[in-house]
């Protein structure tokens, strides 16, 4: 049985405790435990919702198969207990590996286990992070990161995407899509997603023409999507909808059609056993050597190497 150990600071976001709960609760193999570094048996969140069934740190003795420390208001204020501290470095000695949720990257910065690693937390936290840890090595984009037996995630849904990362590596893919499935999750989502892409951002746009004709677009990749068309459909000019374009998304037309059919292919490449050929008649590009060029222009690398590096592997006979 692999002992799973899930703390935070009060209050604590009650997403970055429940989420990773209830996935790891969800296979036979894992028993958990929430801790709390007080002195009673709850752990207070930041929704005036207490969560009973606690041990106090003190408590949490002997070797813990994972540690995980989440985040919220009480790991946000820059102040660190130290006795917390001193807690966390202790545990982590005894654990297989450590893992943060969302602002719980601060703790694990804090006790010195993130210095000279690579580190996520949640985006609007991510420079304050890199500002106030200089050792740490923050990227921000990704929605979690491995750098050795310490892992950490992006803002609060992102500890159930790592929850299912780590509950892959002990069981295999068809146990975490099993637990995916139970909790009516869309995608099991690698790391290295964005955790801020433009499927999401799309509905800050404050043009509702713009947002539904971005609908349209997602799910209309494989059709001419030139300037003159989209600007056509939206009823513009085709100089006035580059205008509009550049200044609600910050991309001109062409930019953010190469940036939908990149993070459609991305999913197609995630979630599915198609082939690249395949992956680029489906998502809208002419070919597949088009595919891979458009996602050095839009990611840095190859179609290849994305695949190559997020493409889940077979199941384990």
């Amino acid at each position: 049985m692999r002992n799973v150990v899930i703390v935070g600071y009060p209050p604590v976001q009650i997403l970055d405790v429940a989420g990773p709960l209830e996935a790891f609760s969800n296979v036979p193999g894992y028993q958990v435990q929430l801790g709390t570094p007080g002195d009673g048996d709850t752990l207070q969140t930041n929704r005036s919702v207490v969560l009973a069934g606690a041990k106090p740190t003190v408590e949490l003795i002997g070797p813990i198969d994972t540690l995980i420390i989440a985040g919220g208001p009480g790991a946000e204020t820059g102040l660190y207990d130290q006795t917390f501290l001193a807690w966390i470095r202790d545990a982590a000695k005894r654990s297989r590996r450590v893992a943060s949720i969302c602002t719980g990257a601060f703790f694990l910065a804090a006790a010195g286990l993130l210095d000279g690693k690579r580190a996520v937390t949640h985006w609007k936290f991510c420079d304050r992070l890199a500002n106030d840890f200089p050792k740490v090595l923050v990227d921000p984009d990704p929605i979690y990161l491995k750098d050795g037996a310490v892992y950490t995630s992006a803002g609060i849904t992102g500890g159930i995407d790592l929850s299912l990362a780590l509950i892959e590596e002990d069981y295999g893919h068809k146990v975490a899509l099993d637990v995916a499935r139970f909790l009516v999750m869309f995608l099991v989502r690698p790391g290295g997603q964005s955790q801020y892409s433009h499927m999401l951002s799309h509905q800050e746009v404050t043009s509702k023409p713009l947002r539904e004709l971005q609908v349209w677009m997602l799910e209309n990749l494989q059709n001419d999507l030139s300037v003159e068309r989209l600007a056509e459909r939206i009823g513009m000019s085709a100089r006035n909808f580059t205008r509009v374009c550049l200044r609600e998304t910050r991309m001109n037309p062409g930019q953010l059609v190469d940036r939908m059919r990149v993070e459609a292919a991305q999913q197609s490449i995630d979630s599915s056993a198609m082939g690249l050929k395949e992956v680029a008649a489906a998502t809208g590009f002419k070919s597949a050597d088009t595919m891979s060029r458009t996602f050095s222009r839009v990611l840095g690398i190859t179609a290849s190497e994305y695949t190559s590096r997020f493409k889940r592997s077979p199941e384990r006979s």
